[in-house]
């Protein structure tokens, strides 16, 4: 039968908790006649169980934590300091720096792990809700607070009670203890504590400073010093309490099954099918919610930039979904403490945030979500395109998602305009189209931006360039060659824009403009520019035309176009013919000579009626490279061509390939190859060499 695990907090510091959890641990042992475990999870007051035990624990909770391995009696001993009474210790670090570092999700498998080898075990939960201390209360039996016959004690203990309601976690797991009891005081006795916190009082421990004093002094707990204390005699009664009235036995077994609910949660993303499912009733439950929510709580507040009206917000919100959840018939729907949670979770998320999205934004290895209307969401991880089991509720919250998303940066989506390009505060770019365009519902598209900017150490680790081609490339943007960044959609076109950018010396002055703001340069000299799209009259647009020609009149020294798409591109190509050497852009196309193409195309977007040679010849001398960024079957991404310019032979523009990635064939769904140097010396790195840089002719060198 499994051990069970009681974990002792506080509302405020100062009540005593940490005396009562290890004298707890001590009196079991002695009533079971068999080894209890104490733990340290208190972050606050790193250390204190050292002092009241007597025991320098040889490790600490963080070595538990980044343990990897099984727990049994013989992998676990070296972390256990044991005391001749039966009571196995792991401690906290003393440096709360340390402390503050500790892995608390490293600790679930523990903690699963001691219910098999201990009966019971003790956690000193400490006085706060951090994660380590909630981790702790997911795999307790009872959770026991203390509190003390105090008027901040009682008032910060009922805090804490609610929040865990809100949490949560079933009122009968909560068992309340009172300290420093004293029968004298008639004040504030047992009764007005118990009406304060709407909760009896599970037993009562008596005040004995002297006790609890000697036993510091002496560094070992009252328990073991005396059993005839005052303080012991009531931490005796507690456990005897606990056995006689089979508590933990109640509360293990009024904890329901773990089951995890389905993982389609629209039924429609799944099957054609009609009729209920457990899933279809998940979704039923939280529209009924999300209603009524609508009707209790002004959520337009949260428009609000003051972080702590938010937090109010979210506080309150929370509760009133909680008791709405309590209004409901939910047997059958929410099975287990972790249903609970997470649909409370969800509905938040829908109403404050960004609903069903916001686990795929927090996940690291997410780099693109997609969502085709309120029961598909997809995702880009490792390069593969994968479905989610989440869903939206409906097509409205969909909705509402993407007017949260652009109302943040002033931009509008309605059926005049069906489709919107925005980003997220972290720089994620976004674009969004709806009805009467979008036929399945509201559809988003969310390229996430890196939490850590790339640089070019990172590409070479990643297989998408090499080191001498990064040096190379160093070169030619420090020498201020103009350079196209040619690639497909998703493709990593503004990854490595922003990897060349960060070669741009500090001392100039950097201009961008982008139709939404990704790039993300390292120097402190830059000028960030952002379209503006048409008030409802159709008036007062900018477009990336306008402001390329703004930046001229601003004394840049590089010109950096996110994208070049229509006739931008004519003016990009004369700033660059103008004295405005080492501009950089992106533009879409598969191949470098698709990318001459292309560029010919754009020019011919502004109207101005020049010839076809005309373009080729003013591409010829403004353009000195085009790199070519290629998204390969297999997921990867990779610098395929780096290629020189070399003038016009007829009506032909001269492509020179520096650099090329050689595909040898695919191995277990990977791809295969190799970057090679072409041998081929660019023409520029003459004139470069006259100004007194040398450079190493090696980089054009296979090794």
């Amino acid at each position: 039968m499994p051990g069970h695990i009681i974990t002792v907090i506080g509302g405020k510091g100062g009540v005593g908790k940490s005396q009562i959890a290890a004298n707890l641990a001590f009196a079991f042992a002695s009533d079971n006649r068999s080894t209890s475990l104490l733990l340290d999870f208190d972050m606050k007051a790193c250390g204190d169980q050292d002092i009241i035990t007597g025991l320098k624990a040889k490790k600490t909770i963080k070595d538990i934590a980044e343990h990897n391995g099984i727990f049994d009696k013989r992998t676990l001993a070296p972390f256990l300091t044991k005391h001749k009474m039966g009571v196995d210790f792991i401690g906290m670090p003393k440096d709360p720096l340390v402390a503050e570092q500790i892995n608390a999700e490293g600790l679930g498998k523990s903690l699963k792990a001691f219910t098999n080898l201990y009966k019971i075990t003790i956690i000193d939960g400490g006085s706060e809700l951090t994660d380590l201390t909630i981790k702790a209360l997911e795999h307790s039996t009872m959770i026991m607070m203390v509190v003390t016959p105090d008027l901040l004690a009682i008032n910060q203990t009922r805090r804490m009670y609610q929040e865990l309601q809100t949490m949560l976690f079933p009122k009968d797991m909560v068992q309340v203890v009172l300290n420093q009891f004293e029968p004298k005081n008639s004040l504030i006795n047992k009764g007005f504590i118990e009406k304060q916190l709407e909760k009896k009082i599970l037993n009562q421990v008596y005040r004995d400073d002297n006790a609890c004093r000697s036993s510091l002094t002496k560094e070992q707990p009252v328990f073991a010093l005396s059993k005839t204390t005052p303080f012991s005699k009531t931490i005796i009664d507690t456990v005897s309490l606990i056995k006689r009235k089979n508590v933990l036995e109640i509360l293990a077994r009024q904890k329901k099954p773990d089951i995890k609910r389905p993982a389609t949660e629209g039924g429609a993303s799944s099957s054609s099918g009609g009729g209920k499912s457990s899933g279809s009733a998940w979704v039923d439950l939280k529209a009924r919610i999300h209603k009524a929510l609508v009707e209790e709580v002004d959520l337009k507040k949260q428009d609000s930039d003051d972080e702590h009206a938010k937090r109010i917000l979210r506080k309150k919100t929370q509760e009133t979904v909680v008791k709405l959840l309590g209004n409901e018939d939910t047997k059958g729907i929410l099975n287990s403490h972790q249903d609970k949670n997470q649909i409370v979770k969800e509905i938040l998320d829908e109403a404050l945030a960004l609903g069903p999205l916001e686990d795929l934004l927090a996940n690291k290895n997410v780099t693109e979500i997609m969502v085709v209307g309120p029961n598909k969401i997809y995702y880009e991880e490792g390069g593969k395109n994968k479905k989610s089991d989440v869903v939206f509720t409906d097509n409205r919250k969909v909705l509402n998602v993407i007017e949260k998303i652009v109302s943040r940066v002033g931009r509008r989506i309605d059926e005049k305009t069906p489709y919107v390009d925005a980003r997220l505060e972290d720089g994620s770019r976004v674009h969004a189209i709806i009805n009467p365009c979008a036929l399945d519902g509201g559809t988003i598209t969310i390229r996430k931006f890196p939490e850590e900017r790339l640089t070019y150490k990172d590409l070479i680790k990643f297989g998408s360039m090499t080191q001498n081609m990064a040096d190379f490339l160093r070169i030619a943007v420090q020498n201020h060659r103009n350079i196209v960044i040619s690639g497909g959609t998703g493709s990593g076109k503004t990854t490595l824009i922003n990897v060349l950018g960060g070669f741009i010396p500090a001392n100039e002055r950097i201009i961008t403009c982008e139709d939404s703001a990704e790039l993300n340069f390292p120097q402190d000299h830059i000028v960030r520019l952002e379209t503006k799209p048409p008030s409802i009259e159709g008036e007062g647009g900018v477009d990336i035309r306008c402001l390329v020609k703004q930046t001229l009149r601003m004394k840049p020294d590089r010109i950096v176009v996110g994208e070049c798409r229509g006739g931008e591109t004519l003016d990009m190509l004369q700033a660059m013919n103008t004295g405005h050497d080492g501009s950089m852009t992106t533009v879409h196309s598969n191949t470098p000579r698709d990318c001459l193409s292309r560029l010919e195309t754009l020019v011919q977007y502004a109207g101005a009626g020049i010839s076809t040679l005309t373009i080729k010849q003013m591409i010829s001398s403004a353009v000195h490279m085009i790199v070519q960024q290629s998204r390969l079957e297999d997921g990867s991404r990779k610098v395929t061509h780096v290629s020189e310019l070399g003038g016009l032979s007829g009506d032909v523009i001269i492509l020179s390939d520096i650099f090329l990635f050689q595909q040898d064939g695919i191995e277990k769904g990977k791809i295969k190859g190799k970057h090679m140097a072409t041998g081929d010396i660019p023409k520029f790195i003459e004139k470069i060499e006259r100004k007194g840089t040398k450079i190493p002719r090696g980089l054009f060198k296979n090794a």
